[in-house]
């Protein structure tokens, strides 16, 4: 099944690093993989992938949430009675708040029926399980600027990127210091205005392109989406 609709994100919570988790009920296998995927090709791929490796399962139920300007979702049960697997497998990932993930939860049967409160109470905690392992991490919509100053304004500038958390990418010095650094978009308009206070006008600052960053153990990370 698949749901559309427009989801404008400037922030929004995702898979950094994919991972698996294993749980096992009543003898039957559940095993999550779980996986970033920023379309629905790289979803639909990595379910192909995973379909593969576990070619011989009984089950292959799978749930991914596609979303920055126009959301999709979609879940299949794989043979499983109707909404026991894949639509518990996305209401773990939307109670999470994740977008742009991919999960696949590959079912071998024990022999024993779970019934469809058992499936449900399975499908979700396989899921659970295996997020356990993932890196998640949060992405921030921003626009990456340069600026031109003066030396005398070098310090100024360095201060208020500094109290308002603002990454600086790249610093070069010539006859003018210019800088480069990331913007929010949503401080964007005020962190100019503040900046043309601080310097009195005195810089010129250019828009370069848009892009989404966010830190993992103190390191900034750059993406296009």
């Amino acid at each position: 099944m698949i749901q559309q609709g427009d989801d404008i994100i400037n922030k929004y919570k995702t898979i950094y690093s994919g991972a698996s988790g294993e749980i096992e009920v009543k003898k039957s296998k559940f095993i999550a993989s779980i996986s970033p995927a920023n379309t629905e090709e790289e979803a639909i791929s990595f379910i192909d992938e995973m379909k593969k490796k576990y070619y011989d399962a009984r089950h292959n139920c799978t749930a991914y949430i596609i979303s920055t300007s126009n959301k999709i979702t979609r879940f299949n049960d794989d043979g499983e009675p109707s909404r026991t697997a894949g639509l518990p497998m996305l209401n773990i990932l939307q109670g999470e708040n994740l977008h742009n993930v991919v999960a696949v939860v590959t079912r071998y049967f024990g022999g024993t029926l779970l019934g469809t409160g058992g499936l449900i109470r399975a499908y979700s905690d396989a899921v659970k399980e295996g997020l356990k392992y993932c890196t998640i991490i949060e992405k921030q919509k921003a626009i990456k600027f340069s600026i031109e100053m003066d030396y005398t304004t070098l310090g100024k500038i360095q201060y208020l990127l500094s109290e308002e958390q603002i990454p600086i990418l790249d610093t070069i010095y010539t006859d003018v210091v210019k800088m480069i650094y990331v913007s929010p978009v949503d401080v964007n308009n005020s962190l100019q205005e503040k900046l043309m206070e601080v310097t009195n006008g005195n810089i010129e600052i250019a828009p370069q392109n848009e892009l989404y960053y966010s830190e993992l153990a103190g390191k900034l990370l750059l993406f296009d989406s």
